[in-house]
């Protein structure tokens, strides 16, 4: 988005915030939640702004109001400058450490309880590249039972995850290393591995458009499939017989992530779309040499 300069008019009331706002190539939903956050409300008040158009609105938070706008104009995203993002009914810290959880990856986590419904209770659950927690936390956050680990390479965003479990007052044991590695020795298999790993092509032309957010989290490789290929090609030796290993990817990898799926052994390999149609997650289950 192009930067503009930036300045409210004075004496302005709730209405007139909003219009000159969307004047300056702000949408009115981005405008009304900074609108929100600068007046100190909650995000989800969007109603009350309606009641209460015409009042004034002071210099200080005009003064904020401003300064809010000029960073969504520049691209920021809103999370980052509101320092909250909505996932799967939860309500998430987040910060320039952590990618901004998408709700395409509530995809995955909705697919992932459909086949945790068929596991024994507490089953054992691990969420690689665990970020802010996203999915770590909205999968304990429906099964109660359920035993989850966390990992990630970064202790930044591990230190944004814990905040958010303790604030949620969710259980998840969070780790702090590369995928597996991270792992403690002889640690018991698990009944499903999630992940929505870096997939994004080093060189691709959308990169620009994320310049906000950790490239680290984005970038894997020239194909973009370095960490995916890894996470399936170490994932058997961490999976119990029956296992499912899930992953998130690009909306033009479904292929290549099933082809990277069979090699590796697995079966009943699958797809689904995210919320705007596009294969988004694909899924492979694990099964013992024996019981093949």
């Amino acid at each position: 988005m192009e930067a503009i300069d930036l300045s409210a008019p004075r004496n302005s009331t709730i209405a007139t915030c909003l219009a000159w706002a969307q004047s300056c190539a702000l949408e009115r939903l981005d405008a009304q939640l900074l609108l929100l956050h600068a007046l100190g409300r909650d995000t989800h008040d969007r109603a009350w702004l309606l009641a209460h158009d015409t009042d004034p609105v002071s210099a200080d938070v005009l003064q904020r109001f401003d300064a809010l706008c000029a960073r969504r104009n520049g691209g920021e995203p809103l999370a980052y400058i509101t320092g909250h993002k909505e996932f799967f009914g939860l309500d998430l810290l987040v910060d320039a450490r952590v990618l901004v959880p998408r709700p395409d990856t509530e995809t995955l986590v909705q697919w992932a309880l459909d086949l945790l419904a068929h596991a024994p209770r507490n089953a054992r659950a691990l969420d690689l590249g665990t970020g802010s927690g996203a999915i770590a936390l909205a999968l304990r956050s429906q099964r109660a039972d359920l035993h989850i680990d966390a990992v990630d390479a970064s202790a930044d965003a591990l230190a944004v995850a814990r905040a958010n479990a303790q604030r949620l007052d969710l259980p998840v044991c969070f780790h702090a290393g590369h995928w597996f590695a991270a792992l403690p020795a002889a640690q018991p298999r698990y009944d499903l591995i999630a992940s929505n790993p870096p997939y994004i092509a080093e060189h691709d032309p959308h990169l620009p458009a994320l310049a906000h957010e950790p490239h680290q989290a984005l970038t894997s490789g020239a194909t973009g499939l370095d960490d995916i290929a890894e996470i399936v090609r170490e994932s058997p030796a961490h999976l119990a017989s029956g296992g499912w290993l899930l992953l998130e990817h690009g909306y033009n990898q479904a292929a290549e992530v099933a082809h990277l799926l069979h090699a590796a052994g697995f079966a009943q390999i699958t797809s689904r779309q995210d919320l705007a149609g596009m294969t988004r997650c694909s899924a492979g289950q694990w099964r013992a040499a024996a019981e093949k």
